[in-house]
């Protein structure tokens, strides 16, 4: 081997190393804000009569931003089990948030539709929730704002693909 190329070896090992202290503080930080969620979730099992648990806001939101959904796409697309969604849009239902419609093109299929009420709760929602976010993003400017989203969009492949099959940093020459 030579001089030169032991040269870009340990420089290619001192990236390595300078990466591993920041990755680690990453890799913390989002385990701590993944339980926080988890935490939000499991608090939906003490919730009043006429609360949203944080699954049904999700669906409803899914709603408010797509339109009307067939029941089992709303379900793949809050990734959620076909039978918990049927029950959550039960008690949705019983609440005046969402209706069931029967598609006019294919009577099998189960149409949900957000009413008024479900939009008002939403809105209501999101306004408690964007201020949250405001304050707590304060002081972070929009180019750290695009580099935390793109950050978080490559983290989600760690867990969208399977085990073995994501790329390697060093098979696709990016660090």
């Amino acid at each position: 081997m030579s001089e030169l190329a032991g040269a870009k070896l340990t420089e290619a090992e001192a990236t390595d190393a300078s990466r591993e202290d920041p990755l680690a503080e990453l890799r913390h930080a989002f385990r701590h804000a993944y339980s926080s969620l988890r935490s939000l979730r499991g608090r939906d099992t003490h919730l009043r009569a006429g609360e949203l648990s944080h699954a049904q806001y999700e669906l409803l939101a899914e709603l408010y931003e797509r339109g009307e959904l067939p029941a089992g796409e709303l379900a793949r697309s809050a990734g959620l089990g076909a039978a918990s969604v049927s029950q959550m849009l039960d008690h949705l239902a019983a609440g005046g948030q969402v209706e069931r419609i029967r598609s006019p093109t294919d009577r099998r299929i189960v149409v949900i539709k957000l009413t008024r009420g479900g939009r008002r709760r939403i809105e209501a929602r999101r306004q408690l929730w964007g201020e949250r976010w405001e304050k707590a993003l304060e002081g972070i400017d929009e180019e750290e704002l695009r580099i935390a989203a793109a950050v978080l969009k490559r983290i989600e492949t760690v867990f969208t693909e399977p085990l073995g099959q994501g790329r390697s940093r060093r098979s696709t020459g990016s660090r």
